[in-house]
């Protein structure tokens, strides 16, 4: 028989030394500059978490930048736009390349700023100061008025909704240059200076009309440009008739508000298209919009349109990769992942928690993987009962109810290596505060048992999701573990990849670094 102690020391001297406490006071491996500048753009969004508020977020982003090469931090702001769908972050990362002299601004800015949102998140970065300089500058101001330049008429009136600053601040801050006499009333209209109606564009005079007599049709702006004019139930439901897919999943309760469920056939229809494969396909809608949509759904919301979600919450799964071999998945259901998923803002806190999105993986990927094992985790693992044939929706509610004890990281693995299980793929989704297997050895309480696993199965690749922008794990970098960050479906991508050997060594940051700029 082995003897456990000469054993147990060798798996002791296999471990990485541990190199940083965690949030939670606990020994964990610090990331790298890039992976940990990756990890915050992917998770970071300057709301209050369970163990950070927005000013450590920005503390953290802006010490770990000057570590890191211009180029990366430029493939960054556009994996976390573009694949992550961040907002905040990718403006900052653009805002301080904006300070650089290089190419690589003017090369990120435009696949960035793919929007109005962002184009008045970005100028409003700029304008804090907290890059360097409260002036846009030259080259930024190049590019925002390269922007209102080649936007549509549309894109000009939907960058026009929002404050802080508006539309109208960033036309007076940057004095474009009209193209047209088109563009020139409608840059006039918006800063509320003299114009000529009759040279505006047709859109924004049927709009001007409506507003003098609203009791024709609805005309086809952005329908945040008609939500303070009294409109009728039949209106609304025309609005909704001409509006995109993901016009309608976020607007659930709107048309609560405003009795338009009341409209006949207003319901079926809704339902109809929010379950539609070829509109979610085109919508390129992902399982995380769905749960929001799902989770902020109010009692005004009728059990068909809700039934329409789960349905389309199926069509989005489109994108997670089914896995070879032993899998398991493990949730985080500690106390610290009862916090919102995108931080505690004012007026903007999202309905969906950590616990939700690491519901929602394990779910999903026990649908496409049904002889998965899901263990879910919090100071031990969680017993629970979970049907493959149930729909994400359901089971991600089964998790999401349970849990709530401190984080021990560790105890899923613990169990799989006194069970001397078979594992091929062991996927961790988790805010990596683990502490309460917190030791004085060497390494963490997962890697002691990861490393005794390995010895079990050599061929194990471990996945660790992480949600939060702390920048530690539990697991450092190796050929045989990857940590991903973020909560964006883009993570079952990447999860597929790292199962299949098909990834670069770097992992996770080297499919960032591998972005064409």
């Amino acid at each position: 028989m082995a003897n456990k102690s000469v054993f147990a020391s060798i798996v002791g001297k296999l471990m990485p030394r541990t190199d940083v406490l965690n949030r939670a006071g606990a020994p964990a491996y610090v990331y790298l500059p890039r992976h940990k500048l990756a990890q915050l753009a992917a998770t970071g969004t300057f709301g209050r978490t369970f163990y950070a508020n927005a000013e450590g977020q920005l503390a953290d982003v802006l010490a770990v930048l000057p570590e890191v090469e211009a180029e990366f931090i430029a493939k960054t702001a556009i994996y976390a736009r573009e694949r992550g769908h961040m907002k905040d972050m990718p403006a900052l990362l653009l805002a301080y390349l904006s300070m650089l002299q290089t190419e690589h601004f003017a090369m990120a800015f435009p696949r960035v700023v793919d929007g109005g949102k962002m184009l008045r998140n970005f100028v409003q970065i700029m304008r804090s100061g907290v890059t360097g300089r409260k002036s846009l500058g030259s080259r930024p101001k190049r590019m925002v008025e390269a922007w209102l330049a080649t936007a549509t008429d549309r894109q000009i009136l939907t960058a026009s909704v929002g404050n802080d600053p508006s539309l109208a601040d960033v036309i007076r801050m940057v004095h474009p240059r009209p193209k047209n006499a088109g563009r020139e009333a409608l840059f006039a209209w918006l800063i509320g200076r003299p114009h000529e109606v009759s040279k505006l564009p047709a859109i924004v005079q049927e709009f001007e009309a409506f507003k003098r007599d609203p009791s024709g049709s609805v005309p086809d702006v952005p329908f945040q440009m008609l939500t303070s004019l009294p409109l009728s139930k039949e209106q609304w439901a025309a609005v909704a008739g001409k509006a995109s897919w993901h016009m309608l999943r976020m607007n659930l309760n709107t048309f609560g508000r405003h009795g338009v469920y009341e409209v006949p056939g207003f319901t079926e229809m809704l339902a109809a298209r929010l379950a539609d494969r070829e509109a979610i396909e085109k919508a390129k809608a992902f399982p995380y919009q769905l749960m929001v949509a799902y989770a902020s759904a109010g009692t005004s919301v009728p059990r068909p349109v809700r039934e329409a979600l789960q349905d389309a919450m199926e069509i989005a799964l489109g994108n997670v990769p089914k896995l070879s071999g032993n899998v398991v998945v493990c949730p985080d259901v500690s106390g610290s992942m009862s916090s919102a998923a995108t931080g505690y803002r004012k007026g903007a806190t999202t309905s969906v928690r950590c616990i939700d999105v690491a519901a929602l993986v394990a779910a999903a990927v026990l649908r496409k993987n049904p002889s998965a094992r899901v263990l879910p985790f919090e100071q031990q693992v969680v017993s629970i009962d979970l049907n493959p044939r149930d729909t994400v929706m359901t089971n991600a509610a089964k998790l999401a109810s349970i849990g709530g004890g401190g984080t021990n990281c560790s105890a899923p693995a613990e169990l799989l290596v006194n069970e001397r299980a078979k594992v091929d793929v062991l996927i961790y989704v988790s805010d990596n505060e683990s502490w309460v297997d917190a030791n004085g050895r060497r390494g963490t309480g997962l890697m002691e048992q990861w490393e005794k696993l390995k010895r079990q199965n050599p061929d194990a690749k471990l996945i660790c999701i992480d949600i939060q922008p702390y920048g530690t794990t539990q697991a450092p970098e190796r050929d045989d573990v990857m940590n991903v960050g973020g909560f964006s479906d883009v993570v079952f991508d990447q999860v597929a990849l790292f199962a299949k050997g098909e990834m670069t060594a770097e992992h996770w940051v080297g499919e960032i670094d591998r972005i064409a700029l």
